[in-house]
């Protein structure tokens, strides 16, 4: 069991709101998408409204809720996607080595020499918005992080006993690749994915800042952010709230990444 109090902060945290998620029906005391203007603009506490209520009168606690199922669905699934594909691809580069090697290699130097932030604007936009079109540019965007990385590791394990040992026992090379090689590269991908699905996070709150996510309707982090920018100086909770889960979210994600580092690699235990 991990020890490091990284790990059970951040992964409590993600756990609390993977909950808050799953459940959102149930724990929200209102409708994120019924408005009432003779509420608008209300602070926390008043009327029932927790958090308080935006500049429609829908009540903030509420779009919250909803809104972490909009950033944990692209965190999980464009995350996941981004490291299957870039675990792959990193496996086969370093493994094969060649010309496999060479044109992946130059596959990622050419992807990475874009702007992942402005890449994901123009993808977005050629896409289409909607919740789609965010995860596959993050996948698009972010599978050269897990390649990169996953193939400097596959380079130094195939140099080691094991791997030489199992193809001197005959075993084929692909074999050798996804039996032996894979499981110990492993604990380097967890912590990717880790990393990996803060940054998804962040992204999906950029497009949803600029409008370019799920429908303006649909309660986004993002998208309240933006409308509290408008509103600071008359209801500053609007920005406030979101801003501070957003914040914690990517913190718990990094944390999280950390303490498995630190608890899966050997050599940074001793």
């Amino acid at each position: 069991m991990p020890r490091d109090l990284r790990i059970w902060l951040g992964g409590g945290f993600i756990l609390f709101l993977l909950i808050l998620a799953i459940f959102a029906p149930l724990l929200a005391p209102f409708d994120p998408l019924e408005q009432d203007l003779m509420a608008a603009t209300l602070g926390p506490g008043q009327d029932g409204h927790w958090l308080g209520t935006d500049s429609l009168g829908r009540d903030l606690f509420s779009r919250m809720i909803y809104a972490t199922r909009i950033a944990l669905t692209v965190a999980v699934v464009a995350a996941s996607l981004a490291c299957l594909l870039g675990t792959a691809l990193g496996l086969l580069a370093g493994y094969f080595r060649g010309w496999t090697d060479a044109l992946i290699s130059r596959l990622i130097d050419v992807w990475m020499a874009f702007p992942p932030v402005l890449l994901s604007i123009l993808l977005v936009a050629v896409l289409g918005a909607g919740l789609h079109s965010v995860i596959a540019a993050i996948v698009i965007i972010d599978w050269t992080r897990f390649a990169r990385v996953v193939r400097a590791e596959t380079l130094q394990q195939a140099k080691l006993e094991y791997a030489e040992a199992a193809s001197a026992l005959g075993m084929g090379r692909m074999a050798i690749l996804w039996r032996e090689i894979l499981p110990n590269v492993l604990p380097v991908v967890l912590v990717l994915l880790s990393l990996e699905m803060g940054i998804a996070v962040i992204v999906e709150a950029i497009l949803s800042f600029v409008g370019l996510s799920v429908s303006t309707d649909t309660p986004t982090w993002g998208g309240m952010i933006a409308e509290g920018r408008q509103i600071i100086y008359q209801a500053w909770w609007v920005l406030v709230f979101p801003l501070a889960s957003l914040f914690l979210t990517v913190l718990a994600f990094n944390q999280l990444g950390d303490g498995l580092r630190q608890w899966l690699d050997p050599m940074l235990k001793r």
